[in-house]
């Protein structure tokens, strides 16, 4: 069988919540029928509201065609997805974490401490990811394409969060998330303007918010943005906590001295 040049988390992560979890559940009911291995390609009759025919390139999953009405406005559609995921799985079934989506991040709300070896993997896997949130010089009719690999990029950055216990290991490793992105936003030259990066900034920044409410100590991650300027001052809410802490420990402090 050709090998596709994509595997299933390159189809989760750059497909996005809705349409994957539409896919799964096509995949899952044995909808996809009729499979053929057309070398360079991957066909399929999909029994959705009538049977489509639908097509994957063996390169890109999101290059092909489907006769449902999304497949014929050049839209990536559910049917794609699921003989997508047919292609890199075969029929075996999913696992529960293969077909969980995380589309945001969001605190484990669990408290602990981050290993060193654990810290390591996830800058890893953060440095490979911030290769998909690259800069836009390309013609227009690349930018369905590149908005794609942001919302890849944005994607795989949240399914890291919930890996994160609460500690202030795991807040410093976040802050420096957000400052890498930041200066990709600032100098690097990419085009967020419809703010799928910005976006995902702001719901980490909830995401510390609530790690310095379970864990004041995670606030010390916080300092190193003092004094920064950055794209749309999603600092902020940080410096806030920062500020309010401090109020705090010296209301403390004039109680123990009284």
């Amino acid at each position: 069988m050709t090998k596709p040049k994509y595997d299933l988390d390159k189809v989760k992560f750059a497909t996005g919540s809705p349409v994957w979890e539409r896919a799964v559940d096509l995949y899952e009911r044995g909808k996809v029928t009729r499979f053929e291995d057309r070398g360079t390609s991957f066909a399929a009759v999909v029994l959705g509201g009538s049977p489509y025919e639908v097509l994957v390139s063996a390169d890109r999953f999101d290059v092909g065609d489907c006769t449902c009405y999304l497949g014929q406005n050049d839209e990536l559609c559910k049917h794609m997805v699921a003989l997508a995921i047919r292609t890199v799985t075969g029929v075996r079934p999913l696992t529960d974490e293969e077909k969980k989506m995380v589309s945001s991040p969001i605190s484990s709300g669990r408290k602990g401490m981050l290993s060193a070896d654990h810290a390591k993997r996830l800058r890893g896997e953060i440095t490979a990811t911030m290769r998909l949130v690259k800069p836009y010089n390309g013609p227009s009719r690349t930018w369905f394409a590149y908005q794609a690999s942001l919302s890849e990029g944005a994607n795989r950055l949240a399914a890291i969060v919930p890996e994160l216990p609460v500690c202030e290991a795991s807040a410093q490793l976040l802050v420096d998330m957000l400052l890498r992105l930041d200066k990709k936003l600032c100098t690097g030259g990419v085009d967020d303007s419809d703010g799928t990066i910005g976006g995902f900034m702001e719901e980490t920044v909830a995401v510390l918010v609530e790690y310095a409410k379970l864990d004041p100590e995670c606030s010390d991650a916080f300092r190193t943005l003092i004094g920064r300027e950055t794209c749309f001052e999603w600092e902020q809410p940080l410096l806030a906590v920062l500020r309010t802490m401090s109020v705090s420990d010296r209301i403390s402090a004039d109680l123990g001295n009284a």
